[in-house]
């Protein structure tokens, strides 16, 4: 497949900023008429946000912020235009947070990632995103139907049966953790089956250059993206590999964390999104990541702005295989059993896959009922270390990420 999704994405500097100029006044009224926004919004002039600059003035909503909104007001806080029957799916991720999503053309936008990494029409998409509760699954169905691909909607695990239905299938590209697509090929080789992959479109973690050259060795060319499943797409690769290109529907920000204000060009800081979804307009909502602008344009031709990709966690929060891990999920751990009196998680790498190890100070006890309780309560499998009271750092890290992104 050649060419671009459309022709936004090659619009000049002056036709980008008077789209925005018309498009950006226009969702700024459409918050204030919603109850989220009554008291943030109250008495800004909409036909004063016309870019970037102007938005800066404006506050910044937070995760945490909208979780306590949902809470009294489910289950979309005061920020959606529609109510809940009026959405296709409504998802719900840890916390909880409710999103909405539709099935309209290209609703979370990712057919654009998809067309950048080359998946069209005569592909089917091994889609292996989760389809359970959280969007991740359909944000990717969703995409495949734009660009007019077939999906095998194989969401996780079991990966022998993903291997058997990929031959059989013929699946050609994949969607999933830039890790779990390794695990099926590891799988398939034991097996002895050749299995068609071609493209890969990944996310959810990180995708480090030793995977990126593996796949490439077996003929596969992957792509990486950058999404939430509140925002939808945000940023995506394309065949360049210069950064991250910011999807054309989005406004990134990029401020020092825990403000609003903006850094400096090529300063490292907070990712903030204000999105033109007319259907859930959030206005600068804090993703938590850390990310960085890049100079110029990609050499591919799309002339957007583009981000250095995911850096890491504002806060301490980390994602291990796919998922979040909170700093108040750690506490909720220590307080599960009276003898641990600190804990302490890590993150790292086994080969090319996430590893999650967690210390846990404690006066005896019993290691595999902390190893049950892990499981419970961070929602995934890890290695227990039991330690001396005493003996984890005092650096105030409960959540450290050893892995290194270079």
């Amino acid at each position: 497949m050649t060419g671009y999704y459309d022709e936004l994405e090659t619009r000049s500097a002056d036709q980008r900023a008077a789209d925005l100029a018309r498009d950006l006044p226009l969702q700024i009224a459409r918050a204030k008429g919603l109850a989220g926004y009554a008291d943030t919004l109250a008495g800004v002039d909409a036909d004063a946000i016309t870019d970037a600059a102007a938005l800066a003035v404006l506050p910044v909503l937070r995760k945490s912020e909208l979780g306590k909104a949902q809470a009294a007001n489910p289950p979309f806080g005061g920020f959606s235009t529609r109510p809940a029957s009026g959405y296709a799916h409504i998802f719900q991720s840890p916390g909880p947070i409710y999103e909405p999503g539709g099935v309209g053309h290209d609703w979370w936008r990712f057919g654009r990632v998809l067309h950048a990494v080359g998946i069209g029409p005569d592909d089917i998409v091994q889609n292996c995103f989760g389809y359970h509760l959280t969007p991740a699954g359909m944000l990717f169905e969703n995409g495949a139907r734009a660009v007019g691909a077939a999906v095998l909607p194989a969401g996780t695990g079991q990966t022998e049966l993903q291997v058997t239905a990929a031959r059989d299938v013929g699946t050609t590209a994949y969607a999933g953790t830039p890790d779990y697509l390794k695990v099926i090929l590891d799988k398939a080789d034991s097996m002895g089956v050749k299995l068609g992959f071609t493209r890969a479109s990944v996310g959810g973690g990180a995708l480090f250059p030793s995977m990126r050259a593996e796949y490439a060795d077996r003929g596969i060319a992957c792509l990486q993206s950058y999404g939430t499943a509140d925002l939808g797409s945000i940023a995506y690769e394309s065949a360049a590999m210069e950064g991250m290109i910011v999807d054309e529907h989005v406004i990134v920000e990029i401020v020092t964390p825990g403000t609003g204000t903006p850094v400096a060009p090529g300063e490292v800081g907070e990712v903030v999104v204000t999105t033109l979804n007319p259907d859930y307009p959030l206005i600068r909502f804090a993703t938590g990541d850390l990310s960085a602008m890049m100079a110029g344009q990609s050499s591919c031709g799309r002339t957007n702005m583009r981000i250095k990709g995911w850096m890491g966690r504002a806060d301490q929060t980390t994602k291990i295989k796919g998922m979040f891990i909170r700093p108040e999920q750690v506490a909720a751990l220590v307080a599960k059993h009276d003898e641990i009196v600190k804990a302490r998680v890590i993150a790292s790498r086994q080969g090319e896959m996430d590893a999650m190890t967690v210390q846990i100070e404690a006066t005896g006890g019993n290691g595999n009922a902390y190893a049950r309780t892990v499981t419970d309560v961070l929602k995934m499998k890890g290695a227990v270390e039991i330690v001396a009271p005493g003996s984890l750092p005092k650096d105030g890290l409960v959540i450290e990420d050893q892995r290194s992104y270079d």
